[in-house]
């Protein structure tokens, strides 16, 4: 008797895991958001795991080792970008875990975000594979940057959803030279204090 009731409850049994298992992968395709509080004012990120996995879930385990409270906007071109995420305010460079792979392409062919005004994308060096934790944010359309089949471009992996008064105001700060950079950082330095996941 034991083993016939138990064999009739394991179509069930196995009905809920697989509604648990797909309502857990819907949550980890959802996206996120995150609040940066810095010294020119707060503004809200989302970023989408749908579009580019391995990029945001990097991006969200900086966020929750508290990487990037304490660093700095280090570079800002007023018709270009603004780039943060990688030096403290006396321009020390601050550690990172190991690059994450390129997804700019990847992205894109599932219907993710070009370089546009107010998107955020991760900086690297010339190595595609590069990119640890620095990111920017894109304060003018830059499609020069999009991936494309001739070239790997920067990956896009969310934008802002509020604030966008601040990252305007930060893109204007008189620059100079700082630190290890001849040019383009703000002469006084705009700090991130925190940046907390919210969704």
């Amino acid at each position: 008797m034991k083993s016939t009731r138990f064999s009739a409850l394991a179509p069930a049994t196995i009905a809920v895991a697989a509604i648990i298992s797909i309502a857990s992968d819907a949550w980890a395709q959802a996206p996120a958001q995150v609040k940066f509080a810095t010294t020119a004012g707060d503004f809200v990120v989302e970023v989408y795991p749908d579009k580019a996995p391995k990029t945001v879930e990097n991006f969200l385990q900086y966020v929750r080792d508290k990487h990037y409270n304490g660093t700095i906007f280090h570079r800002v071109i007023p018709n270009f970008m603004i780039q943060g995420g990688g030096f403290d305010a006396q321009y020390a460079e601050k550690s990172t875990r190991a690059s994450v792979v390129h997804e700019g392409r990847e992205a894109l062919a599932k219907g993710g975000m070009k370089n546009v005004t107010g998107t955020l994308a991760m900086a690297r060096t010339n190595d595609p594979q590069s990119a640890t934790a620095q990111f920017f944010i894109n304060v003018k359309d830059n499609a020069f940057l999009d991936p494309s089949p001739q070239q790997y471009g920067y990956t896009v992996f969310g934008k802002v959803t509020s604030g966008m008064e601040v990252i305007q105001k930060i893109k204007t700060v008189p620059t100079g030279p700082a630190g290890p950079f001849g040019s383009d950082a703000p002469k006084t330095p705009i700090i991130i204090n925190s940046a907390t996941l919210v969704k």
